[in-house]
């Protein structure tokens, strides 16, 4: 038991009080802001020096658009000095030269800036996929457990696309924005104050307006990026499962399932495009209302002879440079809602807890003898969850042939998965040759743990991509021998193009038998000395189950098997069975041992021969 300090017990004995907690909450939620803003920041510095270069470009753009209303009212104001004074020609030519090569600097700093930045952006979009993809890998499977892979898929490509435009549109837009608009207020404000206040006067009106949709636009695009994973996950769940649905002639379920979440998507969108509809009118009105203000008031001030003719043309010049800042802004705002939401939802996955790391000082497994030993060992998927083992105790010895069987849902499965640690014990504790699990390195323990799945997985690609999974560094010849050993290598040879041919999306070329047998090459790739089979013949026609019961007998040999096994037929030859019920092992024996004691399997035994 771990002491307290005086500190301590007096914190812990304190009557909870919601006033005093609520600062400390808020501290933590400020923190974590703050935390995440850094983070958000610190993508740019890989990309610092072209960042640089793109604001500087961004700074060219904004100066040679406000140097133009400047060359233009000097151009205006020679205007009455032409007829009869060659030198104010000459300097019209000048002035119109100037202008021209401030346009060609406007067009290159323009051209880096959507070359160069797209690039930048590009960079940082796929750094960030890659970055959350690799984490992804990392997550432990109570984590896959809760979360869909159509939402999860959303995440890394819609989000991070988002992400990817903030990252390269929002540090330009904003610097033009903000030096065009500051920029072209000094100039007003140098040519004509009262006019300039009267345009600043209508500035805080656009301001509220902005913020307002604002708010609704960023909950209408969390809702639309929700609804967006929502579909992919329906996409993805449909067309995976395509052999189900057309066998059961469900092509108009899934097609009513699909418009449901379409419709969904749509009212989504539908409130996402009114609240930005609102909001670039009204920007637009405002830039309008803008120019009105100018024609109106300074023509009054023309007449009154308080503003120049040649000023007047400046002022509207510059308002037209005001109107880009003001459309920038708008769509500065846009990008942030929809890239900053899509890196909060990349946040959210980046901050879950990766899988349990190692202990410290925990060993590599070194090519084991296999003794596998539960103690007391207890689990359950959730933590206030009904248990699925509890208290299973029992010792495997190495080499042994151990077969589990009981009925569904009693924790065969689940209880295989804790020895490579797929999930951790809630009580108890998992040893292989007298050493804790938790005190091996993971990959170490992994290593040496082949696990041959109920549910096989292919990948798509070539058959020998797939059986290189089992150990990347194999040569051909050592694929060759697997196959052979699993009793794959005929079927294989006869395929179009032998090793090479592809097996297409999950292995759907191939028969359940002929996919069986790859993963059981694949083990024998891995070299495992520790094999758990989670059976999976008994969808098997009796001549793939056969061959898939061959290449197991030979697999298994000389390791520490687990056999979680479905048809009791196919386990009568084990060492050992073991009957798992809802109180942990209720019986264990050869098959002839527990026939004779007449229990739990000699009465599963019985159902599954009278069927």
């Amino acid at each position: 038991m771990q002491s307290r300090t005086p500190g301590a017990l007096a914190q812990a004995d304190a009557p909870h009080n919601p006033l005093t907690q609520r600062p400390s909450r808020t501290a933590r939620l400020d923190a974590q802001a703050r935390a995440r803003a850094l983070k958000f920041l610190s993508y740019y510095r890989p990309h610092v020096p072209l960042l640089l270069a793109d604001l500087a470009c961004a700074v060219l753009v904004s100066a040679t658009a406000l140097f133009l209303p400047l060359c233009a009212n000097y151009v205006t104001r020679q205007l009455g000095a032409v007829d009869g004074a060659p030198a104010a020609l000459n300097q019209i030519y000048a002035i119109g030269g100037v202008m021209l090569g401030l346009l060609a600097v406007q067009v290159l700093a323009t051209l880096f800036v959507d070359y160069q930045g797209h690039v930048m952006g590009a960079k940082m979009e796929s750094a960030l996929r890659q970055e959350l993809f690799e984490h992804c890998q990392t997550l432990p499977f109570r984590f896959y457990d809760q979360h869909r892979v159509g939402q999860l898929m959303s995440r890394i490509t819609n989000d991070l696309f988002a992400l990817g435009e903030l990252y390269h549109h929002g540090p330009e837009d904003l610097a033009i924005a903000v030096l065009k608009f500051a920029g072209a207020i000094a100039i007003l404000a140098y040519l004509d104050v009262p006019l300039t206040l009267m345009i600043l006067a209508v500035v805080p009106f656009a301001v509220m307006h902005a913020l307002h949709f604002n708010g609704r636009m960023n909950l209408a695009l969390k809702r639309s990026k929700q609804q967006i994973g929502a579909i992919n996950e329906r996409v993805e769940d449909s067309l995976a499962g395509i052999r189900v649905v057309k066998s059961f002639a469900n092509e108009n379920v899934e097609n009513r399932r699909f418009e449901a979440e379409n419709l969904k998507f749509l009212d989504t969108r539908r409130a996402g495009y009114k609240s930005e509809a609102y909001f670039s009118v009204g920007t637009t009105t405002f830039a309008q209302l803008i120019t009105v203000v100018v024609i109106v008031a300074g023509a009054i001030r023309v007449q009154q002879a308080q503003l120049s003719v040649a000023d007047m043309l400046t002022f509207l010049l510059c308002v037209a440079v005001l109107i880009d800042p003001v459309q920038r802004l708008a769509n500065f705002v846009r990008l942030w809602q929809q890239g900053y939401t899509g890196f909060t939802r990349m946040v959210e996955i980046m901050e879950t807890a990766p899988e349990v790391a190692d202990r410290q000082g925990a060993i590599a497994l070194v090519r084991p003898r296999g003794a596998i030993a539960f103690r007391e060992v207890s689990f359950r998927y959730e933590e206030d969850g009904p248990h699925v083992l509890r208290n299973v105790s029992l010792d495997v010895r190495p080499g042994e042939f151990v077969a589990l069987v009981g009925t569904s849902g009693v924790g065969k499965t689940t209880l295989c998965s804790l020895i490579p640690r797929f999930y951790e014990p809630s009580a108890g504790a998992i040893l292989i040759d007298g050493i804790d699990v938790r005190d091996l390195t993971l990959s170490s323990l992994r290593r040496n743990v082949a696990v041959v799945q109920q549910d096989v997985y292919l990948f798509a690609g070539s058959v020998a991509e797939n059986l290189r999974y089992g150990r990347p560094d194999a040569s051909d010849d050592e694929i060759v021998e697997a196959a052979k050993r699993a009793n794959a290598h005929d079927f294989i040879m006869a395929l179009p193009n032998g090793y090479d041919t592809d097996i297409g999306q999950r292995g759907v070329k191939l028969s359940g038998g002929q996919k069986q047998r790859l993963t059981i090459a694949r083990a024998f790739l891995k070299d495992a000395p520790i094999l758990i089979f989670d059976e999976a013949t008994s969808a098997l026609d009796n001549e793939s189950e056969k061959a898939v019961q061959l290449a197991l007998g030979d697999l298994a040999r000389n390791r520490t098997t687990l056999v979680i096994a479905h048809r009791l037929s196919t386990v009568r030859n084990a060492d050992r069975i073991l009957v798992l019920t809802d109180q942990g092992v209720a019986e264990q024996g050869s098959h002839e041992e527990l026939i004779a004691a007449g229990g739990a399997y000699e009465r599963l035994y019985r159902m599954q021969a009278s069927i």
